[in-house]
């Protein structure tokens, strides 16, 4: 593992538009909230901040898709996200987007990559 890696969770922890992970990460210098998902066989990871407020989107923790379990919902203000791409898709910031963070899998774990 390189010097700017870091294991966030298992691999098997993350399940198919199930229960994301929290976790920290930096960013511009100050500690912010973050999540890992699973969409579409592939580990997605973005701070956890609502693009039209920055409030924390999952309703309980780790709770992070929609009813549909096809879509990330900030649970204060209902807007919706793409979970591929981070695009709000409805709501309140439609055509913002969530701060993506760069991560991968690797030998059964998701790491993040680099700092935001």
């Amino acid at each position: 593992m390189a010097a700017s890696e870091r294991v966030i969770c298992a691999s098997a922890a993350l399940a198919e538009a199930g229960d994301g992970m929290r976790f920290e990460v930096e960013v511009d210098g100050e500690k912010a909230p973050a999540f890992v998902v699973r969409w579409r066989g592939a580990p997605r990871a973005y701070v956890n901040r609502c693009a039209h407020v920055p409030m924390e989107l999952d309703w309980m923790p780790g709770k992070f898709f929609d009813f549909t379990e096809t879509l990330l919902v900030c649970s204060t203000h209902g807007a919706t996200y793409d979970p591929a791409t981070g695009h709000c898709v409805g709501g309140p910031c439609r055509g913002a987007r969530l701060r993506a963070l760069a991560v991968e899998e690797r030998d059964g774990a998701v790491l993040l990559r680099a700092a935001p």
